[in-house]
């Protein structure tokens, strides 16, 4: 579970650079560009090996604790970054959808970084209340 965090916090600052680029960046002026698609594939391959080890992480936990995360949010979750990570080269979407999909994955993050920190206080407790019956 040590991982899952360190992945929250680089997929959120990720988020926020793809967001940076849609909003900065004009769409390709040819979307068939094969030096395009070069470029966005180069640049995308370490977004999905990052993409590829959260979900794994985030699977992992979702399925072995009773937290507020289901293991469809996690799958959707994956789906919504593989379309925000594309959408922010092509830049083919509408502002309003591209910031919902933004949104909806922020707060499946939150969720699991809220239920991280909940798990945490809770074991924390339960350490301190062994010890106390030790003595």
């Amino acid at each position: 579970m040590t991982t899952l965090p360190i992945y929250n916090k680089q997929l959120s600052d990720l988020m926020a650079q793809l967001k940076e680029r849609f909003l900065t960046h004009e769409p390709p002026s040819d979307k068939h560009d094969k030096a395009f698609f070069e470029m966005v594939k180069k640049e995308t391959e370490p977004m999905y090996q990052l993409l590829q080890k959260w979900h794994q992480a985030a699977a992992d936990f979702v399925q072995q604790r009773e937290i507020s995360v289901h293991p469809q949010q996690v799958q959707s979750t994956e789906e919504n970054v593989h379309l925000i990570i594309l959408h922010s080269y092509y830049i083919d979407i509408r502002s309003e959808r591209y910031m919902d999909y933004h949104q909806s994955i922020g707060y499946v993050i939150q969720l699991l970084d809220e239920d991280m920190d909940r798990l945490e206080a809770h074991d924390g407790e339960e350490e301190n209340n062994d010890e106390r019956r030790i003595d």
